[in-house]
């Protein structure tokens, strides 16, 4: 079971050459899932990040869609311990009661099946369940495709958000996960501009069209939203990589009590931004 969860029991002691030993969850649904773990699985084969992954959870089971068998087979790949659990088959076992009286028994049941594992801190990385006993057990980082203040939810959501408002700027935080969903205190930023060269056309492209229109047709097959959502993956990968690097160097506090750290600067560079 974990050694954290909560600010009085964070005692990774930075400088020691430990490394700081983080449980990865995931729904393994679709390229950014996959991508996140791929990024911090080679980072750490070359040695730039002290880090090891004791355990991925993932709530699918194999066969449920071929990108899931995918990521399922990238964990497999690096003999890392991996513990499944049908959220999809948990419900349907229950009586396919409402997934809101669900929540605390299918963390119960997640919990008992990470006993045999120890983890310093957690991540949530793509990983789709309001979890509100795993972030109890847990001192866990969740990724959010969205700045402070911003939208709450859903990663479509938030490009969307991005659109209605004609913003300059989108981006990601990276905050400790509670039982309020997207608003636990926030430990790092990255931001980006969604205006300039590759963007201000598909701007124009859409000019006094109304949103709700766009979301209908074209949707997400929209150049400005496929734009925003591609620069946003290709941000989030160095994002959670470098807010890793940071925990496990001593420079961010995963209980939040520290100062937000904007690690815009060394995302952008690995972005090619």
């Amino acid at each position: 079971m974990a050694d954290t969860g909560t600010a009085a029991e964070w005692q990774i002691a930075p400088g020691t050459g430990a490394l700081l030993r983080v449980g990865w969850f995931s729904s393994g649904r679709g390229e950014g899932s996959y991508g996140l773990l791929k990024a911090a699985l080679d980072t750490i084969e070359t040695g730039d990040l002290p880090v090891e992954l004791p355990f991925v959870f993932i709530n699918r089971v194999k066969g449920q869609t071929k990108r899931t068998d995918r990521f399922l087979e990238l964990v497999e790949a690096h003999d890392i311990p991996l513990v499944t659990l049908s959220s999809r088959d948990f419900r349907r076992s229950h009586g396919n009661r409402p997934w809101a009286e669900l929540r605390e028994e299918f963390d119960r049941a997640a919990i008992e099946l990470l006993r045999p594992y120890s983890a310093d801190i957690a991540v949530h990385a793509g990983y789709m369940l309001i979890a509100p006993l795993l972030c109890s057990e847990y001192l866990t980082l969740n990724i959010h495709p969205a700045l402070p203040g911003g939208t709450i939810g859903m990663w479509q959501q938030a490009v969307w958000d991005v659109i209605a408002g004609g913003l300059d700027e989108a981006g990601a935080m990276i905050h400790v996960s509670t039982e309020d969903v997207d608003e636990g205190p926030v430990v790092a930023t990255s931001r980006y501009s969604v205006r300039g060269e590759g963007f201000d056309s598909l701007w124009t492209e859409i000019s006094g069209s109304d949103i709700g229109a766009l979301r209908e047709d074209p949707g997400e097959e929209l150049p400005l939203f496929r734009a925003i959502r591609d620069a946003g993956l290709l941000r989030e990968r160095p994002f959670l990589i470098e807010t890793l690097r940071a925990v496990a160097t001593g420079r961010i506090d995963p209980t939040g009590a520290g100062e937000v750290v904007d690690l815009t600067p060394v995302v952008e560079l690995a972005a090619g931004g």
